[in-house]
């Protein structure tokens, strides 16, 4: 993530609801004419291989919530 992708959401999440409403959802709407969700099944495939094939261990939701909020404080 570059440092103007976190510069803009720092700054965006300090917006009104409405406001931050109104981007996520024209975010959305920019995402929709990608090819995102063929993307997403590739993607998604290739994780379960790694997964089957021991290559990458699982991590539980407790965990990735628990280092989100490690970064979060940074």
């Amino acid at each position: 993530m570059t440092a103007l992708v976190k510069n803009l959401a720092e700054t965006v999440t300090k917006l009104p609801p409405k406001d931050r409403a109104y981007l996520a959802e024209r975010l959305l709407a920019s995402l929709e004419d990608a090819d995102w969700e063929e993307q997403w099944v590739g993607e998604s495939a290739s994780r379960r291989d790694e997964i089957s094939s021991g290559r990458t261990k699982p991590v539980s939701a407790e965990e990735v919530y628990r280092r989100i909020e490690s970064l979060l404080k940074k």
